[in-house]
């Protein structure tokens, strides 16, 4: 049987102060194993596993939906969350 493909994207969906790389609240990429330009690698390497999980179909087990979850930056200044989701490739 073949593994189920999925699509995922990911959404800067609020952060506590402005990005030092410059994200803004609303942007969002598909995700495709490499980071989108202006994301510095801390924050790319924060939500790469959390992406990666998600496009191979695997859930999180404090999701209350399989198919989104939410992961944030480390930079305790700017707390940028992004929020993740994935639909089948059709």
């Amino acid at each position: 049987m073949a593994a189920k493909e999925y699509e995922v994207v990911i959404k800067l969906v609020a952060n506590k102060h402005p990005c030092h790389a410059g994200l803004k609240i609303g942007d969002e990429w598909a995700f495709d194993y490499s980071p989108p330009q202006r994301m510095c690698g801390f924050a790319y390497n924060a939500i790469f596993p959390f992406a990666l999980v998600l496009k191979t179909g695997g859930t999180f087990p404090w999701q209350q939906d399989p198919d989104v979850v939410r992961a944030t930056c480390p930079d305790e200044d700017v707390q940028n969350i992004f929020e993740i989701h994935r639909r089948e490739k059709k």
